[in-house]
C-alpha cells in the first residue's frame, strides 16, 4: 500500500488506459492476491521474453519484422514490469534517518 495515498497500484489499467488502484488495509484480500499473480506472471513473462530476445539477437538471419515485433513485446514487459516496480516500492515501509523503519505508533521511548 502506498503509505501517502493508502492506495494500490494494480498491474492493470481500465480500458482508456488510465492505472487502477485498489484501497485496502488487508493485502491478502482476494484483488490483492489476484494482483500478485498477475504481477509474479509479468515479471515471469518479462524474463522469458528476455532469453528470447538474446537468442533472436544472436539469430544472424533475424530479419526487421522479427526484430521489430521482438521491440514491441519488450516495451509491453518493460512498461508491465516498471509498474509492477512502482506498486511494490509504494508500499515499501517508509524509513527515517536511522536504521530502520517508522514503528507503527511513531518514535521509541
Amino acid at each position: 500500500m502506498n503509505v501517502s495515498t493508502g492506495l494500490r497500484l494494480l498491474p492493470w489499467s481500465d480500458p482508456d488506459g488510465k492505472p487502477c488502484y485498489l484501497a485496502s488495509d488487508d493485502g491478502d484480500s482476494p484483488l490483492s492476491r489476484r494482483a500478485d499473480a498477475i504481477e509474479a506472471a509479468q515479471v515471469s513473462m518479462g524474463a522469458k521474453l528476455l532469453h528470447h530476445a538474446r537468442v533472436l539477437l544472436d539469430a544472424p538471419k533475424a530479419d526487421a519484422r522479427e526484430l521489430r515485433y521482438l521491440a514491441d513485446r519488450l516495451c509491453e514487459a518493460l512498461r508491465d514490469v516498471l509498474r509492477v516496480a512502482e506498486s511494490r516500492g509504494a508500499r515499501l515501509p517508509s524509513y527515517d534517518e536511522g536504521d530502520g523503519p517508522t514503528p507503527a505508533g511513531g518514535g521509541c521511548g
